[in-house]
Order: C-alpha cells, then structure tokens, then sequence
C-alpha cells in the first residue's frame, strides 16, 4: 500500500463513517501513523440521503472527501480500499490493494440493509444506505411517472404511482413524507396530464407503532402529521415477499407496486477473520467490553453501529444513530494516547442527547431527555442540529440555501434522471454493493 515505515505505532481505522471520522480528527498529531481505510473516498452524511432519493439535496452536499479532513494531519494516510480479511494471528489487514500490518485495528464499517434471509425482498425493493442508492431510488421515482404517462394500462399506471415503504423507523417515516411533499406540491406542476391524487403512498410497519425507539407521544404526533398529508400507515403488518409487481404481507393485504423500498432493518457490515465467539451473529455485530475492545482480543477495537456493547442501561446495546458513534469514536481515540501513556482506560457512558425525526414542511418530532415536542418549533430544531452536524462550511451553506430555496418556492429542484436505474442490470449485485 506505499505505507512509510515509522518509528511511531500503526493504528488502521476500517471506514470513513461517523465513528471513524470522529475518530480520526481526535487522533490528530497524538504520537500515532493512522492509516484509515474505506470503500469511497468521502463520508457520507446519512442522516440526509432520504432527501437525495427525492430530489431535495444533490449529493455532493451531503458528502465530503476524507482526504480532506485529514489532510493536514501528520503521518495520516488514507487509501481507497475494500478490507476482506482481519489476520488477528499476525496482525494485520488483507484488503483489495494488499495486506497492511497494524498494532491496533479500528473496525468502524457500520451497518447494511437487513432482508432478514429473504432473498426475493433483496432482489427486487430498493434499499438506501449509500449515495449511489439514493440516486437509484430518485431515478425510480422519476422514471415510473414518466412511464405511467405513456402505458394505457390503467392498473399498470396504478403500479407505476404506488410507492411502497416497508419500515417505520425515522428513515421510512422521513422518506415517506418526503413522497407526500411531492406529490403536494411538485409532482401536479411537473406532470400536469396525470391525476397525481392517484399516486398512493404505503407505509407498513410490522410493529404495533412507527418510531418505536422514540416516545410514544412522539409516535402518535408523527403518524397524525404523516395520515395528514395523505400517507396510508399499516401497523402490525409485516411484508414477506415481493416479486417486482406484488407486496404480500402475514395479513390480507397486498400492493400491486413498481417501487418498493426496504428500511425495515440493519446488520453489520463484517469482516472475516474474527472469532465466533467475538460476534452477536443474529445482527452481525461484533460484541465490544466497555472500552470498545472486542472480546477476546487486546489490540482490536470495534465503534459505532457495528459494536454491540451491553450495558445494564443497554442490554441490546446503544442505538445506532450517529451520537453514540461519534462519542465512541471520541473516547477510544482518548484511551489509545492512554494506552500509549500507559494510564487507566475510561469506560464509554453514553450521553443521551435525544432524538428526532422530520415528516415535512414545519413537522417534526423531538425527544430530549426531559423534554418532548412537536410541529414547527421541533422542524427548526432538527434542522439547526442537522445544519451543525454536517462537515464542512460549504455543505452547510449549500444545504442550508436549498432549504430556504425549497421552503419558499415550494420546489424540489434536483428531480433529475442524471443515471438512469435499470433493474434487470442490478440483479447480480447485493443492494449495498451498488
């Protein structure tokens, strides 16, 4: 990998998320060579991806290039890799560029779309973890109106405009008002010979409530500001197959849809090459002690929303959402200059800062620790925190003007079919590959 010797220990970060990246920056000129590693070149701010999907945000205003957050930092590397094997044995990496020795290994890859096993639900619903899936799931969106505007098949049109959304957690609920938004406000302009109020908007959640790691009070405003603006919610309905045309479901309900997409769950994103004992295998997880070291090992360290750490607060370990991940990667960077000073390590406590989620126009939710609310003053909340949370002055110039822009004109003006989607041609590749 072109690597320089050193005379100071080697410690690999393996992905550019939340957790490495908070990592990294803490790790600046502390006495270490860092070598990060990552499949793209640039973070990904995922909190935001859903409205890249709809045409809200281009996607360079939600990315931004690891090399540039590191540039400055001395005996600081990253290279452009995909890490396949761990070799605890001998200490090191095998990635697609080669092997890399380390003295202390870093696992932050995160999570990928969890089909539970069901293979036909993978093959053919869209899934939305990654930049590249966003803009699939836009060109979707795009391309079925455009398509229900030449068939004279009026159940195929129906298919075309049914737009199906199986998970009620932030990312689905935020997707699914995104949707009704358009169909509001955008969609009537730019397709003036469709009867869009026939476009039909589903969100299935296999739970008794949506948001269900937020507040009940929390859910219930959420589901009244989504049934609001016109999106149908089914509870306790869980979907067991989709062959491309029709949603079945454990209940007597079926969709006849083009467009479905998958938020229902994550696993984590693993590299071979740990113990079994080491990994919490129904969710792919890697199981960490109170510093983040994964047990059974000294020398490897997992953060973010590929550990599980259970705690007596979090028997089922913390939330995967960014807090958690940027406070791990924050501690241990603190307890590898420990390590190195040969100090007591500090035990991770999670702060709890809350947590939200935006269903549209001047709706939100909120939960703070002592604290809940909801409607506009909770929509400006999230998105001063959303605002302050992304990398780099331009990002937040760029999409701060495009919220402004958007909220006044009530427009949504990256609804463009810059690469095309092409199912067929997606077949032979897992979701989260593309």
């Amino acid at each position: 990998m072109n690597i320089p010797d050193s005379s100071l220990k080697r410690i690999v970060i393996i992905g550019g998320g939340f957790a490495g990246i908070s990592l990294a920056k803490k790790l600046r000129n502390k006495n270490y060579q860092v070598v990060m590693m990552d499949k793209h070149n640039y973070h990904t701010f995922q909190p935001l991806l859903y409205q890249v999907a709809t045409g809200g945000l281009e996607p360079d205003s939600i990315a931004y290039p690891i090399r540039k957050v590191i540039k400055e930092y001395k005996d600081f590397y990253f290279r452009l890799a995909d890490v396949k094997e761990i070799d605890a044995t001998n200490n090191r990496i095998i990635a697609d560029i080669g092997p890399l020795h380390y003295d202390y290994l870093v696992v932050a890859t995160g999570t990928k779309t969890n089909y539970f096993g069901n293979k036909e639900i993978e093959r053919n619903s869209m899934s939305m973890k990654t930049i590249p899936q966003s803009l699939n799931i836009r060109s979707l969106i795009l391309e079925s109106f455009e398509a229900a505007l030449l068939t004279d098949d009026e159940s195929e049109r129906e298919s075309l405009m049914n737009f199906v959304l199986v998970g009620g957690g932030p990312t689905g609920v935020e997707l699914a008002g995104a949707l009704a938004e358009m169909k509001k406000a955008v969609l009537p302009k730019d397709y003036p010979d469709l009867d869009i109020n026939k476009m039909q908007i589903h969100l299935v959640q296999s739970g008794e409530r949506i948001l269900d790691t937020m507040t009940e009070k929390s859910s219930e405003a959420a589901e009244k500001f989504l049934v609001k603006l016109g999106v149908n919610v089914h509870k306790n309905v869980r979907v067991t197959g989709y062959d491309s045309v029709v949603v079945t479901t454990n209940a007597d309900l079926e969709f006849h849809s083009s467009t479905v997409i998958w938020t229902a769950g994550v696993s984590g994103k693993l590299i071979s090459g740990l113990n079994k004992d080491a990994i919490f295998e129904r969710i792919d997880r890697i199981k960490v002690d109170a510093y983040n070291r994964v047990k059974g090992y000294e020398n490897i360290f997992a953060i973010g929303d590929i550990c599980i750490m259970e705690t007596e607060k979090y028997p089922k370990g913390h939330p995967q959402m960014a807090q958690p991940a940027i406070q791990q990667g924050s501690l241990l960077a603190e307890n590898l200059v420990n390590l190195q000073n040969n100090t007591p390590l500090k035990a991770f406590e999670y702060n709890d800062k809350g947590s939200m989620a935006t269903i549209g126009r001047n709706k939100a939710v909120v939960d703070l620790p002592k604290f809940h609310f909801s409607g506009v003053f909770a929509w400006f909340v999230w998105m001063f925190i959303h605002l302050i949370s992304l990398i780099g002055f331009k990002n937040k110039a760029v999409v701060f003007l495009n919220w402004v822009y958007n909220y006044i004109r009530f427009d949504r003006e990256a609804r463009l079919i810059i690469r095309p989607y092409k199912k067929k041609m997606l077949q032979s590749f897992t979701t989260d590959e593309v």
